[in-house]
């Protein structure tokens, strides 16, 4: 079982993402488990200040590095893997899913206001992960998009053994287009291949519909070479 910790301020912001649908079923089923915890647990005082200005000036607040110290220190084994969440991370994608995916246990740590105390990102976690080049409200949001991917490749979360393999981006392409009945609707049919029930030429359109939408619109992942 892929046990999963998150250590945000706002933990309510993203726990009813993890009781629905197939995160919540893969819970159910002990696949995984995914606890969200309060940092201000482990802030010190009456108020539980998690944050404070920055050495130096600026706008906005900073998060303090001893209540994520302390979490970490309560909650990593040996088999723990620390991922921050902010912009200055390797930008994540479907292949760092999968190795994380056999990790077993995550802790992810998520910023909030205008970043976290950098000796979090220097001497507390094993990596900081980036989900793209724009801001969020917070490191939880985009936590909960990488733990969501990582989750669905932990075997048997999926509901077929090749659903994982044949998404998009699983092979550096996009995925060809899929439908379903009825075979015409308003006049667009869906393509005649489809319904003939060969399914070596089904195989063949589809990866040709692979690499061609990949090409028209995602032409970086193709990496200069293509391949059939």
């Amino acid at each position: 079982m892929l046990r999963i910790d998150v250590l945000t301020l706002f933990p309510g912001l993203i726990e009813g993402a993890f009781r629905e649908s197939m995160l919540g079923k893969a819970q159910e089923n002990r696949l995984v488990q995914i606890r969200c915890h309060d940092l201000r647990r482990w802030a010190l005082g009456r108020h539980h200040v998690t944050d404070e200005p920055p050495y130096g000036g600026g706008a906005g607040m900073v998060m303090k590095i001893e209540p994520i110290a302390r979490a970490l220190d309560e909650l990593r084994t040996d088999e723990t893997h620390v991922i921050l969440m902010g912009p200055a991370g390797r930008r994540f994608n479907q292949e760092h899913a999968g190795r994380l995916a056999n990790r077993a246990h995550l802790i992810f740590v998520c910023g909030h206001y205008e970043g976290v105390d950098h000796r979090v990102a220097e001497h507390l976690v094993d990596e900081e992960i980036s989900i793209g080049d724009y801001i969020l409200t917070n490191g939880a949001i985009a936590a909960a998009a990488v733990i969501d991917a990582v989750c669905r490749l932990v075997p048997g979360v999926l509901g077929s053994g090749d659903s994982a393999t044949e998404e998009s981006f699983s092979h550096d392409l996009l995925e060809y287009p899929q439908y379903t009945r009825p075979a015409e609707f308003a006049g667009w049919r869906v393509p005649d291949i489809l319904l003939s029930g060969n399914h070596e030429a089904i195989r063949q359109w589809r990866m040709e519909q692979a690499l061609k939408m990949t090409r028209e619109r995602r032409p970086d992942l193709l990496g200069g070479g293509e391949r059939m």
